[in-house]
């Protein structure tokens, strides 16, 4: 009897701990996905590309909204298919490459690279116009104190989980404050949603610009790489991959 009720305590016990490591794991899943998704929507709707949409909206007015419904397709197609193809294969987008056709990996990281740091001085300079329209900061100064902000973060001994929470905190807030001046500014929407799907005109170097700065560079591979980090791999996540990638483009739509 003694050793029956042994047997059933240490079976209750492992049960408990399988228990604990089953949340554990679906904590540190959904945790690492929503950090891809905040991290591919904040870089998607950084100062760059704030910049880039002001322009265009102010040069083409209600007919930019076909050039936006446009670039949200396209970032369907592109970011599915690329997070998925990361999950399944566990390798990462120059690895792929390169097994795929040799030497192209190589080629793929120069233009990544070459892109990204001209993306970056567009959202350091975007960074730096913001903080200056914000307190009346010089704009050199405000550049200056975001490189220094973003140095910070990445150089930290816990980066990985700083840059989760960070990407979360700042996110929901840019997110908010987006939606904010939709609504304070009174946009013509019944306009721009005829013009989504009917315009005016097409231009297509607004469409090309947009999509460049939303799934273009290192923008994709970034959330893609992230969940490879975190170890949110394989079939079995396959399903929370793809929806991950989807919530990503609606959060930037």
């Amino acid at each position: 009897m003694a050793c029956s009720l042994l047997s059933r305590d240490t079976s209750h016990c492992r049960n408990d701990a399988v228990t604990t490591t089953t949340k554990e794991f679906t904590k540190a899943r959904r945790a690492s996905l929503v950090a891809a998704v905040f991290m591919m929507a904040t870089s998607a709707i950084g100062p760059g590309f704030l910049t880039q949409t002001a322009t265009f909206t102010a040069t083409l007015g209600a007919a930019f909204a076909f050039g936006i419904l446009a670039s949200i397709l396209i970032d369907f197609v592109v970011q599915l298919n690329v997070w998925r193809i990361v999950s399944l294969t566990k390798m990462r987008a120059a690895d792929l490459a390169n097994a795929a056709i040799p030497g192209s990996g190589y080629l793929l990281t120069v233009l990544v690279l070459c892109g990204g740091l001209v993306f970056m001085l567009g959202n350091i300079a975007g960074a730096g116009l913001g903080l200056n329209a914000l307190t009346g900061l010089d704009p050199k100064w405000g550049g200056a104190l975001s490189a220094l902000l973003a140095i910070g973060i990445f150089s930290s001994h816990r980066a990985g989980v700083a840059m989760d929470r960070i990407m979360m905190g700042l996110g929901i807030l840019k997110i908010c404050l987006i939606v904010f001046a939709c609504f304070a500014t009174h946009p013509p929407l019944g306009e721009a949603l005829r013009q989504s799907v009917w315009p005016d005109f097409i231009d297509f170097a607004s469409i090309t610009t947009i999509v460049g700065g939303t799934v273009g560079g290192y923008i994709t591979y970034a959330g893609a790489h992230r969940l490879l980090d975190r170890g949110t791999v394989g079939v079995e996540n396959l399903q929370a991959v793809s929806r991950a990638a989807l919530t990503g483009i609606l959060v930037t739509g």
